[in-house]
């Protein structure tokens, strides 16, 4: 089977769910609208693309894949940590915006495992470097930083004359 047939747990809902709740649980009482945590997720998972630490996961070559599924996958898990009263969704002017419910900091602080605390470390990270630009710009530097992953894979990827 291929891996695209089956969803991995960096694709689930949960996982992605819990990502955001680390990025909300970092920046709380901050709200984010879903396109700011688009990118902050992404920043969270190739942090080591943006200058901070070692990503939390390995660079796979075609993560273009992911730019193209994200968005609904973190909406998913946003819907299913409100259902568990983790995230509250509360509305904005352009849609909704997303906080960090009562009980996230200690459902957060109950994962502990090595890569729990790595994505709280990440979350973290990720809030604290860029909490003060806009969205917009957030978006320039991780769209800059996938270009340029892109292109080095293409031209380590091109064929090559004969030998």
């Amino acid at each position: 089977m291929t891996s695209s047939s089956h969803p991995t747990p960096f694709n689930s809902p949960l996982e992605t769910g819990i990502r955001s709740l680390a990025i909300l649980v970092a920046s709380h009482p901050g709200a984010f609208d879903l396109e700011r945590l688009v990118e902050m997720d992404y920043l969270v998972v190739h942090s080591g693309d943006a200058d901070g630490p070692e990503s939390l996961h390995a660079d796979l070559p075609m993560r273009a894949g992911e730019l193209l599924v994200r968005r609904g996958l973190i909406e998913k898990g946003l819907l299913l940590m409100a259902s568990r009263n983790l995230i509250q969704r509360l509305p904005a002017e352009d849609g909704f915006n997303y906080v960090a419910g009562d009980a996230a900091a200690p459902f957060l602080a109950s994962l502990t495992s090595t890569y729990s605390q790595k994505l709280k470390e990440r979350a973290q990270w990720a809030v604290e470097r860029f909490i003060d630009m806009s969205t917009s710009d957030i978006r320039q530097i991780t769209h800059r930083v996938f270009e340029n992953w892109s292109s080095q894979f293409q031209a380590t990827d091109a064929p090559r004359g004969n030998q």
